[in-house]
């Protein structure tokens, strides 16, 4: 039998193929983004008790209620925003399954989505899939700031989504109060669906806030919120997450929903909800880790590495050109291999391939780990010259 992909350009990515080699090589692995300590055991217990209590049956499609009461209580505590728990908000199998899911519930044949360079990995292909076409908006170094002036000239009437992600995956970077009404005034009075991937909402640093779609009225009318119980209680492999939206778009997405996933593993829905009881669970994140980026930091502070202090996220870029001119995913092999250090190289999540000799270290590991990955560093830097 033969068949034509539908994905024909899409390998396996980049952080399977980096991990794989860390593994193979016995490396540091600071390229995937997943912390390499243990979940509060509180939690652990939460779910295991959720299990010795019987929730081991269907939760509901939309998930689990008191789970939903605990994120809209959330929303209104940071946000100061309301979100209806019964038809604004749905349990997912991981926030990717809900890029996934918003996507394939509006996007149409032709349709343009707008998405900005470097992006997660996840957000092309869900739009190719579906037809759509996807609108690169560049993000330059070192700054990845958005130009809106050149996003306004890209907006036509095919324009049928556009994605943002603040704190950014991969540059650390984080969307201002500007951003927001920029992005707010570019789609107001139109068609235009906002899908926002606030993952790493709670993992933001040196005093900034996050600017939640859901703060800004006419934003949040049109806007999906994708967030992610792993990245923010550090058990990355158990795939939860929610989306949020008003009732009218939660309404198209819960169609797909429920036959791709229908429900999400019902005992932790459960043990997240008790654990979620606490705010304090997700308020102090923030500074657990700018203590490890600060850390990390200032270990390689005297090394040939430039760098611009990450702003949220648990993820560092890290500038070599002044080490080496290599090629960044050849680079990236050759300190796994040589050095026993894993990372991400950046061109990986541009689709023209553009090289800034960038590569991105997660910093979400003990301090022993970033101690150790340091010390790689700082001997990388002294021993790779032109």
């Amino acid at each position: 039998m033969q068949h034509d992909s539908k994905l024909p350009h899409v390998g396996t990515t980049i952080f399977s193929v980096m991990s794989a080699l860390a593994t193979q090589h016995q490396a540091i692995n600071l390229s995937q983004g997943f912390p390499n300590f243990k979940s509060d055991q509180k939690l652990i217990d939460l779910v295991n008790q959720a299990m010795n209590s019987d929730y081991n049956q269907y939760a509901p499609m939309p998930g689990s209620l008191d789970l939903r009461l605990a994120i809209s209580h959330k929303y209104q505590l940071l946000y100061n925003s309301d979100y209806h728990p019964e038809h604004e908000i749905t349990i997912t199998a991981g926030a990717t399954q809900a890029i996934f899911t918003i996507i394939s519930a509006f996007i149409r044949a032709q349709d343009e989505v707008i998405i900005f360079k470097p992006a997660y990995d996840c957000y092309q292909p869900a739009v190719e899939l579906n037809g759509g076409i996807c609108i690169e908006i560049p993000l330059y170094t070192p700054n990845y700031t958005i130009d809106w002036e050149l996003v306004a000239s890209n907006i036509s009437p095919k324009t049928k989504m556009i994605m943002i992600n603040t704190p950014h995956n991969p540059s650390g970077t984080v969307l201002t109060k500007g951003d927001m009404l920029q992005l707010e005034k570019l789609t107001k009075n139109t068609n235009i669906i906002v899908l926002s991937d606030e993952v790493y909402e709670h993992i933001i640093f040196d005093g900034l806030e996050h600017e939640s779609a859901c703060k800004f009225p006419d934003l949040k009318s049109r806007s999906f919120i994708t967030a992610s119980f792993g990245k923010t209680f550090h058990n990355t492999g158990w795939k939860i997450g929610y989306c949020c939206a008003p009732k009218s778009l939660m309404d198209e997405f819960r169609k797909v929903h429920q036959f791709n996933v229908f429900s999400v593993h019902h005992p932790t829905q459960k043990g997240l909800a008790d654990y979620m009881q606490n705010p304090e669970t997700y308020l102090k994140l923030g500074a657990f880790f700018q203590h490890k980026r600060d850390l990390f930091l200032s270990l390689i502070a005297d090394t040939k590495f430039k760098f611009k202090p990450s702003q949220g996220s648990y993820f560092q870029v890290l500038n070599y050109s002044a080490i080496s001119d290599e090629h960044d995913e050849s680079f990236a092999k050759k300190l796994t291999i040589d050095y026993k250090l894993a990372s991400i190289p950046l061109s990986v999540f541009y689709s023209n391939k553009q090289d800034d000799k960038v590569l991105r270290f997660c910093f979400a590991k003990t301090d022993d780990t970033l101690k150790k990955a340091a010390d790689i560093l700082c001997r990388i830097s002294q021993e790779i010259n032109y």
